[in-house]
């Protein structure tokens, strides 16, 4: 069963130790089908809209007292984008000024390999998602640290040749 409402407010919320909001995000990833339902090499991320205009990343948001980083990831990547799956091997963790708050925040990334793509999830109103290779996503996600995720994230799915 999958709950339709976003969990609200910050009275759950985790800070580090300098007073800064733990936040918690994911790439949702999934492998492009071929025309005959093959999967191919071609990787495909999802990007969600900002709840206040049209800026795109990834899905994130606080991470809370009651759960792990790993649940976090979870629950964001469902609340925001409506998507279910695998949370991977961190991708890293970042330390960012809050362009709303002006303080340090500190990110943590995760891979989330997609499983199921839902009709409804609770943002569906007010988000939009979009699938897309990693070169758009990366042209048009509005956060550095988010770019550097994906980069680690497409280098870490790339075969290496030995």
């Amino acid at each position: 069963m999958v709950c339709l409402e976003s969990r609200t407010g910050r009275q759950m919320q985790r800070y580090n130790s300098a007073g800064g909001r733990q936040v918690v995000g994911c790439i949702p990833y999934r492998y492009k089908q071929e025309i005959d339902g093959n999967m191919s090499n071609e990787l495909e991320v999802l990007v969600v809209s900002s709840q206040k205009g049209q800026a795109l990343m990834f899905p994130k948001g606080g991470w809370e007292l009651d759960e792990s980083l790993e649940e976090a990831a979870l629950r964001e990547s469902l609340e925001e984008a409506g998507v279910i799956g695998l949370v991977e091997h961190e991708l890293g963790q970042w330390s960012f000024i809050s362009k709303r708050h002006g303080t340090y925040y500190e990110g943590h990334m995760f891979p989330l390999l997609v499983k199921e793509q839902l009709e409804l999830w609770p943002e569906k109103n007010l988000r939009r998602r979009i699938w897309m290779n990693v070169v758009e996503a990366r042209e048009v996600c509005q956060h550095w640290w988010m770019k550097e995720a994906l980069d680690i994230l497409v280098d870490r799915l790339t075969p290496k040749l030995t």
